[in-house]
């Protein structure tokens, strides 16, 4: 259930006498088989990862209790966890033993480790990250500081294995680098590629959660905002450069600045696609409505009606729609779904200076007109919301998304959106524009993709209007709509030679 943003704030608000942070609370309730947090230094979501451990090693194996294993990138961080543990076992009041240290053979030398165990039988160990240590066990398994470990992918491969026999698994860390395997796991999860669970707190998410407001709780200082504002402030200005900044505390990792999407991997999806521009003078929007409307049907019946018709009636489409009135392109992208699950950009109609009437207009012409029209997106934010509403209207809300772009909506499925271009399930128009548009797409400062503020392109005339309505297309072939079959009944000629329309026009029926 989603919940409305005064529900959330609510929820979210520092409760002094809760032990448990809002985003740590969220962390422990979630059950799925594999989670991955990618956090700001210092949130505390290892403490709350101990808390999880000690209730799961603490029960009973009826009551779904198991092992726990900790794994994390050295000897201090393992005692600190195994520490956490003691102290949640003796708050939770869970017959355990003490910490006891133990050898465990390493290849070619002995490990000390460190474990707790619990009157259940269970037990929570703390392992090195040799990956054949966790090779015969069995129970959950947190990977801390994950992108911090130089044999992840072993140790996950290891990990995973568990899992076959109902284990879970947690990797937690923050960043280090675009190109380690932490964050390509956290973006093929977010491209759907995994089914992990995905995390994301940043140091604004945490504070406004209440982390500064427990720290003061803690330390026994009072509270303000000024005082947060300063701590976060020295915080950020004690990072090398502003690239450490936003990797250690707001969950973008170094490198990840620039084009979103490289030059060699739009190139290598570009196919051959009619792009239609069309851009009226100033004088245009003087003209009685009427006028217009008849001037765009006339353009319509010329320019877009042959490329309809070319389009292949057996296959699905979709169309994404970017939303501008003045300055920046209205771009309208149609798409075709094959049955290999790809998607073809088959028409790429882009406007300039158009009114709003005469937008509705055409889009209504296109859509009308594509053959089992199976979803359609469209920007909803600002002076778009009309024409996405009326298309609502029009098709049904079960058909068309009326999407209000956010840095959330970005997140979540513009990783999406990158893999279908990487795996060859989607192909983009081959025009200049177009490059230029979906090269314009960047990380930003909270680590997301999107567009950057202004003008983009080699003249600065765009503001990669294409990126947006093909992203928005790849959005609609997602939607699971009710499809639109629609068939034209035939012309008077195809009538007079069938004898049950000759009928049906002479009332027989």
């Amino acid at each position: 259930m989603k919940l409305s943003p005064a529900a959330e704030q609510v929820i979210n608000t520092f409760q002094p006498n809760e032990v448990l942070l809002q985003y740590q609370k969220d962390w422990i309730a979630d059950e799925a088989t594999v989670k991955l947090a990618e956090k700001s230094r210092r949130t505390g979501l290892t403490w709350a990862e101990a808390a999880d451990a000690v209730l799961c090693a603490g029960a009973q194996k009826s009551a779904g209790g198991c092992n726990h294993f900790y794994v994390g990138s050295n000897k201090e961080m393992a005692r600190e966890f195994i520490d956490a543990c003691a102290m949640w076992a003796k708050a939770f009041d869970k017959a355990a033993s003490t910490i006891q240290e133990e050898v465990l053979r390493d290849e070619d030398r002995d490990i000390l480790t460190f474990a707790i165990y619990f009157e259940s039988g269970f037990k929570i160990q703390a392992l090195s990250s040799n990956p054949s240590n966790l090779r015969g066990m069995q129970g959950n398994v947190t990977i801390d500081e994950a992108a911090f470990h130089d044999r992840l992918a072993e140790v996950l491969k290891a990990a995973l294995a568990l899992t076959m026999w109902g284990s879970k698994v947690r990797l937690i860390s923050t960043h280090n680098g675009i190109d380690h395997l932490f964050n390509q796991l956290i973006e093929d999860a977010r491209a759907g590629r995994k089914n992990y669970s995905i995390h994301r707190i940043t140091l604004d998410d945490a504070c406004s959660q209440g982390l500064y407001q427990r720290i003061c709780q803690i330390k026994g200082t009072a509270w303000s905002q000024a005082a947060e504002d300063q701590w976060k402030q020295e915080l950020l200005q004690g990072t090398a450069t502003e690239e450490d900044a936003l990797e250690e505390y707001y969950c973008v990792p170094k490198s990840g600045g620039g084009a979103y999407l490289s030059r060699s991997l739009i190139e290598s999806r570009q196919q051959p696609c009619p792009v239609i521009q069309l851009q009226q003078k100033a004088s245009f929007n003087e003209w009685p409505e009427h006028l217009r409307r008849a001037e765009i049907n006339d353009w319509c019946q010329e320019v877009l009606l042959p490329l309809l018709e070319q389009l292949n009636p057996a296959k699905r489409h979709v169309f994404g729609e970017d939303f501008a009135r003045s300055g920046d392109f209205t771009v309208i992208s149609v798409g075709q779904l094959n049955d290999d699950m790809s998607t073809d950009t088959v028409l790429q109609i882009e406007l300039r200076n158009m009114p709003f009437k005469q937008q509705e207009q055409i889009l209504f012409y296109i859509v009308d007109r594509l053959p089992r029209l199976s979803g359609g997106a469209l920007d909803a934010r600002g002076n778009g919301q009309y024409l996405a509403e009326a298309a609502a209207d029009r098709y049904g809300s079960g058909v068309i998304e009326q999407v209000m772009l956010s840095g959330k909506f970005y997140l979540e499925n513009m990783p999406r959106f990158k893999a279908a271009l990487e795996d060859g399930l989607l192909n983009v128009p081959q025009h200049r524009d177009t490059l230029d548009d979906l090269r314009a797409l960047q990380i930003n400062r909270q680590g997301i993709p999107c567009l950057p503020q202004g003008k983009t392109g080699e003249n600065k005339e765009r503001h990669g209007d294409a990126a947006i309505a093909l992203f928005l297309m790849h959005y609609a072939s997602t939607i699971d709509g009710a499809m639109i079959e629609f068939t034209p009944l035939p012309s008077k000629a195809e009538r007079a030679k069938d004898d049950d329309f000759a009928h049906y026009e002479r009332g027989c029926w």
